[in-house]
């Protein structure tokens, strides 16, 4: 239910007052009265009315010096104001606009006429306030750091702020209505992820998955994720959307790089740690008793040990600071990428691993840094360790040709099955399985989040599935060649 619009009648005489309330008493209003010009400006204050009633002639300061104060303040400014004049008092009248009125009561009052021009000046006033709250509002859209559009029921754009536009490469002049779709714009620039949340726009305004476009990394600038969010709107008929679009790239890049940075320790710290703790702790026992050739053995073990402490530690911050793609466009010969699953089944004490490249591929190079393809095998054949009931599952890798300028990845194993909702959530990007990088694992989480990112940056795709003829998980991942 609207508010009733608040009226102040202004007048000294009580029967000017009583005769103004009886004609308007029967419109929805919310009438307020005032007796002298500085009562008027206070209650005009206190109520800011909707419109005001001013009579000419008050015992303090006259109807023209209120009007002139009025008007003076910022939020009094805009409030109409009819002054009450005679009929033929063109002097009054005169002296009225230039203090600021907007339009003028004639005595005698007649009933039709006073309502008609008090409903007028009320819906232009309400009108006036709609079109300044809606200039604010675009004013406040167009200096904000997200995306922000409207569009109908057929998806196309009604509104798109400067943001949006941007994202979208809409030319600032460009009409909407000529604009195309917001899936179709979306397509021309970005990849779509994930898909099985995408698979319902825009029938559903909710996805229970978290929606992004993507934009692959280039030699020369990162990859950009936009998250994107839909929100129907509350007024009927409901038929429009509100389309939120957020860059999310710099927390996705620290998710990575911390994840990145837990799977390094968890893997590559250990070993020395270990060896130094092991022999310092023999060093301190034995001390006194150790022959000069046993105190010269453990510490060589501990020296050993701190040298490769150090290289791996160059290693992990070298390998954060590494990007997705290879810039020297060398890339991967796919002849080395058997040796390196190879290695990293050894590292992961892999008993049962079997490796086929198609002989096609022998000359040819994923457009990947080495480092970003060893990170992204090392936790998907952890996974496959790490989630086997008996840790030695059994771990089948093919290589084969996808395409004029793509492979296809596959990697199964026979460890566990995973409900819908997993294989949903595997690659969504802030869906970690692990509460720290310490190894604490509760439930099934995966951990595969940077391993999309990583993918994904490079207009790769993930795909993971359950077996058809046992227990296990079936991962496939489309990686570019150059």
């Amino acid at each position: 239910m609207r508010p009733k619009s608040i009226v102040l009648i202004v007048d000294d005489e009580p029967a000017g007052r009583e005769t103004l309330e009886a004609l308007l008493t029967l419109e929805p209003y919310e009438l307020h009265f005032a007796g002298s010009g500085h009562e008027a400006i206070a209650k005009a204050t206190e109520l800011v009315p909707d419109i005001i009633l001013l009579d000419i002639m008050l015992p303090d300061i006259d109807g023209y010096d209120v009007c002139r104060r009025l008007r003076a303040g910022s939020v009094l400014a805009n409030v109409p104001i009819l002054m009450v004049t005679a009929l033929d008092d063109h002097r009054s009248r005169l002296r009225g606009i230039e203090a600021g009125a907007d339009d003028f009561i004639v005595k005698p009052y007649n009933r039709a006429e006073l309502r008609a021009q008090v409903r007028t000046i009320l819906n232009l006033n309400r009108y006036r306030r709609l079109i300044n709250e809606q200039a604010r509002f675009a004013w406040v859209l167009d200096h904000a750091n997200d995306g922000y559009l409207v569009v109908d029921e057929a998806d196309q754009l009604i509104y798109a702020n400067s943001q949006a536009r941007l994202y979208l490469g809409l030319p600032g002049d460009l009409e909407l209505a000529r604009a195309g779709s917001f899936l179709d714009l979306a397509r021309k620039q970005y990849q779509l992820h994930s898909e099985a949340a995408w698979s319902n726009w825009p029938a559903s305004s909710q996805a229970q998955l978290p929606r992004y476009l993507i934009q692959s990394e280039t030699p020369t600038a990162n990859a950009v994720w936009l998250e994107v969010n839909s929100l129907a709107s509350p007024i009927p008929p409901r038929e429009e959307r509100l389309i939120q679009l957020r860059d999310v790239s710099n927390q996705l890049a620290a998710q990575r790089d911390i994840q990145t940075f837990g799977a390094m320790i968890s893997h590559k710290l250990a070993a020395p740690i270990n060896a130094m703790y092991g022999s310092l702790s023999m060093l301190s026992e034995s001390v006194s008793t150790a022959s000069p050739a046993q105190v010269t053995r453990l510490v060589q073990i501990a020296t050993a040990g701190m040298q490769r402490l150090r290289s791996d530690i160059e290693d992990a911050l070298e390998y954060l600071a590494a990007p997705t793609l290879d810039h020297s466009e060398m890339g991967l010969p796919i002849t080395e990428l058997a040796a390196l699953i190879a290695e990293i089944g050894r590292d992961l004490d892999l008993a049962s691993l079997t490796i086929s490249v198609q002989d096609s591929l022998k000359t040819a190079r994923l457009g990947l840094h080495p480092r970003a393809v060893k990170f992204v095998l090392w936790e998907i054949l952890e996974n496959a360790r790490k989630f086997h009931p008996a840790y030695t599952p059994r771990v089948e890798v093919s290589v084969t040709q996808a395409g004029p300028k793509e492979i296809n990845l596959k990697i199964q194993d026979d460890g566990i099955t995973l409900s819908p909702e997993q294989l949903a959530r595997a690659w969504t990007p802030f869906y970690q399985g692990e509460k720290h990088v310490t190894g604490e694992v509760p439930g099934m989480g995966l951990g595969l989040a940077a391993v999309a990112i990583r993918v994904w940056s490079v207009w790769g795709h993930c795909r993971m599935y359950n077996r058809g003829d046992g227990p296990g998980v079936v991962v496939e991942l489309t990686l570019p060649l150059i």
